[in-house]
């Protein structure tokens, strides 16, 4: 259990519940039964209060995890090194693309006039 997690701030969507941020001491594969992590913490970076030690390592049943998102930036170039850091807070969504925001000149008008 001396292992140090490789893929971090991974999301956890779990049912019925909100959202967890957590380090992955491996990818999932279809072969588990359940997802190991630890450094659990909520999307702002608290322990949750369900959780005595955020460094902990924690077991969850697949059978109560809707989805793993795993961020691109999460596994790029991480060699896994080093203690579980904190969570920083989510990053501002990108500016979209201009083309995103072209305005339908009769969707307008016809709005003005209902």
């Amino acid at each position: 259990m001396d292992h140090p997690p490789v893929i971090r701030n991974v999301v956890l969507h779990l049912l019925s519940e909100q959202p967890l941020l957590a380090d992955l001491f491996e990818m999932p594969s279809t072969a588990d039964v359940t997802l190991r992590c630890t450094n659990l913490r909520t999307m702002d970076g608290r322990r949750p209060v369900f959780v005595d030690k955020s460094e902990s390592e924690f077991f969850f049943p697949y059978l109560h995890v809707r989805f793993v998102e795993i961020p691109p930036t999460s596994v790029a170039g991480d060699t896994g090194g080093g203690e579980p850091v904190a969570a920083s807070a989510p990053a501002a969504a990108e500016e979209p693309d201009e083309l995103d925001l072209e305005i339908d000149e009769d969707f307008l008008r016809r709005i003005r006039e209902a």
